[in-house]
């Protein structure tokens, strides 16, 4: 609707005044800027337009819908690309014409301060749209880094280990405040309960729903998490969807400040199922370390330099440790897979050290 994209207009309005009342922007400048946002609810509004971002709801038919609409407007030469952030670029490519000119910008929230953007290649992506979306990147003063299509990427996979560890351990019986507090104890900005009502768990299950019934499509079963029954409580019986719903993990009066939802407590904690504020470190920190090697093991990412980058702009991993792959190289190959395994062992094979990582130490090799 025209008020839904007047909206976004006005949220644009308020980040300018803010850098106007700063002294960062002048008057003028924020006026410059605001003349070149057009806000319509006409697919025409699009004509002359050589770069087309979908950013509409994770739902494939909704997305293939936009943007083959939007490609009938501006023509065979014009770069349509998706926000999406985890559904394939080369299934979404399907509903273009010209798969080539398709690709995956992935932004991350809240855009005007997260410096990174996740270029995805899909399958027939070509060059010459790969090198227009990164031009497209750096004119923005973005950092890019250019990944191969999966399904999650790279950041939301490894994004998504990191909430589900948290809420598994809630799941677990283990105290949220503990949760919260080593999480950002190993480095992380915000406890994953706390960011897993970001991004909305009403969004985290539709998202799951989609995997299910694509990989039900591919004659795949859909991997079981203990974190999933810990959503699907909160989301259908308890009804706390997130922060945007009023209440997640947390509880956010109004004019008052956001505080752990107290039931947590008597729902979930178990005195008897406390583990050490170590493992609960290491849990969240080596999960997405495992996960990042994955996506270099099955070719996603093609740099450590991306991973470290990556991990770092897109999800706030550690930042002390330079990196997903700088942990496991400052923290020694060897002592990372014998950890990896302790965690296997007590929490789950999830933590089971992958192959490449396994060959590299045989190999007396790092991540470089």
């Amino acid at each position: 609707t025209l008020a839904a994209a007047e909206k976004g207009k006005a949220h644009s309005a308020a980040l300018l005044d803010k850098k106007v009342s700063r002294g960062q922007l002048t008057a003028e400048q924020r006026e410059t800027t605001l003349a070149r946002i057009h806000p319509t609810q006409d697919d025409a509004g699009l004509a002359g337009c050589d770069l087309i971002i979908e950013a509409v709801f994770e739902d494939r038919a909704l997305k293939a819908k936009v943007s083959a609409a939007a490609q009938s407007v501006v023509g065979a030469d014009a770069v349509i690309a998706s926000n999406t952030s985890t559904l394939p670029i080369s299934g979404l490519a399907t509903a273009v014409p010209d798969q080539a000119k398709f690709i995956g910008l992935h932004f991350f929230s809240p855009v005007d301060k997260m410096a990174l953007v996740e270029i995805i290649k899909g399958a027939r992506t070509s060059d010459e749209t790969l090198a227009r979306g990164f031009d497209f990147v750096l004119q923005i003063k973005k950092t890019p880094i250019v990944v191969n299509d999966s399904r999650g990427f790279f950041t939301s996979r490894v994004f998504g280990t990191f909430t589900n560890e948290g809420i598994a351990m809630l799941g677990e019986g283990v105290a949220a405040p503990m949760i919260e507090t080593e999480a950002r104890k190993a480095g992380m900005p915000v406890g994953p309960l706390a960011v897993s009502d970001e991004v909305s768990l009403s969004l985290m299950s539709h998202i799951r729903q989609q995997t299910a019934k694509d990989l039900q499509a591919e004659g795949k079963a859909m991997p079981n998490h203990p974190a999933t029954a810990v959503i699907d409580l909160l989301v259908n019986e308890y009804k706390r969807t997130g922060k945007a719903a009023g209440g997640g993990f947390y509880d956010y009066p109004a004019g008052g400040q956001k505080h752990l939802w107290p039931e947590l407590k008597t729902r979930f904690e178990q005195p008897d199922e406390q583990i050490s504020p170590q493992d609960v470190r290491d849990r969240l920190l080596f999960i997405q370390a495992i996960e990042t090697v994955r996506c270099v093991e099955e070719g996603v990412l093609m740099s450590t330099a991306d991973a470290n980058v990556g991990s770092i702009f897109g999800i706030g991993f550690a930042a002390w440790s330079g990196g997903a792959l700088q942990f496991i190289n400052q923290y020694g190959l060897n002592d990372f897979i014998a950890r990896a395994r302790y965690l296997a062992e007590q929490y789950g094979e999830r933590f089971s050290p992958p192959a490449l990582l396994l060959e590299k130490a045989a190999q007396g090799e790092v991540f470089r």
